[in-house]
């Protein structure tokens, strides 16, 4: 049963796969384990943003396919649910309604950026999707009366996913049982199945032709695959679980703008993931997107419970002023790749089977 959840791609490292249960446990626990909202929405985040890499990485990772319009795809997603929610109501067929002419919209766009892009090198095509991705973030922005301009689109919920909602009065385990509760483990639950499905894509006879394009596309194309049919198919199956990520974000959020879900800030954090985690490895995605977005919201509160500790000691003060944060995710990114070149997924599985 395990092999055919896991579509017989399993970690292959002892110390991944206690990495991977402890992500998984930890994601699945976090409610009580640190109860609070911050904690909860971090989890969240998380869970967004491992199925959001992946997407990225069954394009990149497994058909070399450089986009950088995977956030115009996460927000297309994130819109298309708030539009229709603010327009229909808090309702479960406005949110389907929404998502589903979401989906179809971002698998159009992905189609025809692929037809008349995918033939050119993969830095032309980049340069293209940064051209549409930056024109759509315009377009967002200056659409007022649809999109809600610059400040984007607050709404509602169902009352069953709604933080305010009450589901039962006696907690568990101290934890109050509200909608904001049910509504992290809908989200912890839809993640995890739209992850496994990606794995089995990548891991299915569809992705190895995949990863033969991308390891040599003119060998692949001599075989008789059509070189741009497939990779046209891996950026309109990426953009499709990009909007569904984009969809799960706003749905949390209970609002969507182009600072939460269009910002280029946005595309920097998914590459630098992919860097951590590892290109073509699915996993990385997990672990990449658990250490990344864990320093991102916590890296600052550490420094500031160090600060204390090295007050009065010249220098050292300086740079461990808590608003020095950044400084230190970068350096902890430099000795990442410099020490994990192939990311920490596949230095790891490179050093299951004895490869230094």
């Amino acid at each position: 049963m395990l092999n055919s959840l896991l579509s017989g791609d399993f970690p292959r490292s002892r110390l991944l796969t206690f990495l991977l249960i402890l992500s998984i446990v930890g994601l699945l626990l976090t409610p009580f384990i640190f109860p609070g909202a911050r904690a909860m929405n971090v989890g969240a985040k998380i869970c967004i943003f491992i199925v959001l890499v992946a997407a990225f990485d069954l394009m990149l990772g497994y058909t070399g396919i450089l986009s950088f319009a995977h956030t115009m795809f996460f927000g297309i997603g994130a819109y298309g649910v708030a539009i229709a929610v603010e327009h229909l109501g808090p309702t479960w067929g406005s949110i389907a309604l929404g998502s589903g002419a979401a989906l179809v919209f971002s698998a159009v766009v992905a189609l025809v950026i692929s037809l008349f892009s995918l033939r050119v090198r993969t830095l032309y095509f980049a340069m293209i999707t940064l051209a549409v991705a930056s024109a759509f973030h315009v377009l967002c922005s200056q659409l007022s009366e649809v999109t809600g301009g610059e400040d984007g689109i607050n709404f509602t919920v169902p009352d069953l996913i709604h933080p305010s909602t009450i589901l039962s009065d006696t907690p568990i385990l101290g934890v109050e049982v509200n909608g904001a509760l049910l509504g992290y483990y809908l989200l912890f639950v839809i993640s995890a199945v739209l992850f496994l499905i990606m794995l089995r894509f990548v891991n299915s006879p569809f992705g190895r032709v995949l990863q033969a394009i991308r390891d040599n596309e003119f060998r692949a194309a001599a075989l008789g695959y059509k070189v741009v049919v497939f990779r046209a198919t891996s950026s309109v199956l990426g953009a499709v679980f990009a909007s569904l990520a984009g969809i799960l974000m706003a749905l949390w959020l209970r609002y969507n703008g182009p600072a939460a879900t269009l910002g280029f800030e946005i595309m920097m954090d998914i590459l630098l993931i992919v860097v951590i985690g590892g290109m073509a490895t699915m996993y990385g995605s997990v672990i990449g997107a658990v250490l990344y977005i864990i320093a991102q919201n916590y890296l600052q509160d550490v420094l500031k419970m160090v600060e204390p500790m090295v007050a009065g000691i010249p220098v050292i003060q300086g740079i461990l002023h808590h608003d020095r944060w950044l400084l230190w995710m970068g350096t902890a990114f430099i000795l990442c790749v410099y020490y994990f070149p192939w990311g920490m997924v596949g230095k790891l599985r490179m050093r299951a089977l004895g490869i230094k």
